[in-house]
């Protein structure tokens, strides 16, 4: 296992993106160096193929799938919008009943947007399956939504983790309920993969999404693994390449790069796991000493790895997600950037206007101390001096946000009378 370089500071934004691995950055620089389209049929682009197919073996072999199962992307918010577009499409070609698309409220939003515009393009009818306050998709409410409407419903889709509250999902109670129904599932596994286990087959999914540089492989470059049985419409179209359903000139360095740091990920994961899941105890454990009225979002943390046999943690090893009452993410956020600390809101921005999360807001989280939003995430190069210096800069950090955050509200009172 190779280590990589690690940012400059204390880097507690993984989640965002993870840094390459150092086998990962030699095979990529090794595979660019070679002139060959994988296409051609003369002996440079036979060996780019080839380069290509090894890959896909090896990332077969290290989400446990079959290498035909293999659809590489160029990264993961276009795996998914394959996923939702494709198997709604394909689903509606067999069956035109099949209109509605099942997604959990707390899905990323390369999930949610291609779900909103198949309603607004296609004709689908999008069900937003409720979470509780932990981020836990409602088993409960999906189960009735299936007899009320399976023979309706073209797809569900939950994501394996959440990206902003690190909440494991039960995948294979979706998995076993949809089922039932003849309805496939797809995953978002992007947070997941290299975190916790995820093996294709055994989850019993239709569909799952993973990309390279979350888990030390490059910027994009990343898979979709389908079924071979699943009805799926192309996306892009052209040359016919994965399938027929992904056309485009194949990424192979990209592609050999990704598949070494999916090996490597996937490999180091149990110690790496357990190693990560202390730092963010002390994380956890800091930030609330350092200031008691944060409030951590998603499961509380539990012993890793889980106890008996099957089992799986409530969260991701490497995610604390907190809410400071009183300041607003992105104050906090640019402080702590000043200081060294590199962090997200885990918020979108959008047109310059900070908006608080739909996952919070999902969860019951009210809007206002959805707003104060910070989440650290660890990853490969995270120690235990970057959690020091987390909590060395939170306290007064917040202090100033929270200051900031009175003058901010007085200010918009002042203007409201």
């Amino acid at each position: 296992m190779t280590t990589p370089e690690a940012p400059a500071g204390a880097y507690l934004d993984h989640a965002a993106t993870t840094p390459m691995s150092r086998a990962a950055l030699e095979a990529y620089v090794a595979e660019a160096g070679r002139a060959g389209n994988a296409s051609s049929l003369h002996s440079a682009g036979r060996a780019a193929r080839r380069a290509v197919e090894e890959s896909r073996e090896s990332v077969a072999a290290s989400l446990g799938a079959r290498p035909s199962e293999v659809i590489f992307t160029a990264g993961g918010t276009e795996a998914d919008n394959l996923a939702i577009k494709g198997i709604f499409w394909g689903r509606r070609r067999t069956d035109p009943r099949r209109t509605r698309v099942l997604v959990s409220a707390v899905e990323h939003h390369a999930v949610l947007d291609p779900a909103f515009w198949l309603a607004g393009h296609a004709g689908a009818e999008i069900v937003l399956l409720p979470v509780d306050g932990d981020g836990r998709v409602d088993l409960a409410a999906l189960r009735a939504e299936l007899v009320a409407h399976g023979d309706e419903v073209a797809l569900v889709s939950v994501m394996w983790a959440n990206n902003e509250v690190g909440t494991l999902q039960p995948v294979r109670d979706v998995v076993r309920l949809a089922h039932q129904h003849g309805v496939p599932v797809h995953t978002d596994a992007v947070q997941a993969v290299g975190q916790v286990e995820v093996d294709f087959a055994a989850s019993g999914v239709d569909a799952l999404t993973v990309t390279g540089h979350k888990l030390g492989g490059p910027l994009g470059v990343g898979a979709l693994l389908a079924r071979r049985d699943l009805p799926i419409e192309a996306v892009l179209h052209g040359g016919g390449q994965e399938r027929g359903v992904r056309s485009g000139t194949l990424d192979a360095p990209a592609i050999r790069a990704f598949a070494v740091a999916l090996a490597e990920a996937v490999a180091a994961r149990p110690e790496r796991a357990a190693t990560l899941a202390a730092l963010r105890d002390a994380l956890v454990a800091g930030v609330r000493a350092a200031d008691p009225e944060a409030v951590l979002r998603g499961p509380e943390p539990a012993p890793f790895p889980a106890g008996g046999p099957g089992e799986v943690p409530a969260r991701l090893p490497g995610n604390a997600h907190f809410t400071f009452p009183g300041a607003e993410g992105d104050s906090l956020l640019y402080l702590l950037d000043s200081a060294g600390v590199q962090a997200s809101t885990g918020s979108a921005c959008q047109a310059g206007v900070p908006q608080p999360s739909h996952v919070l807001l999902a969860m019951g989280v009210p809007e206002l101390d959805a707003r104060g939003a910070l989440r650290f995430t660890l990853g490969a190069t995270s120690t235990r001096d970057d959690v020091a210096r987390l909590l060395a800069a939170l306290p007064q950090v917040v202090e100033r946000a929270r200051a900031a955050g009175l003058v901010t509200g007085a200010v918009r009172a002042g203007g409201a009378a």
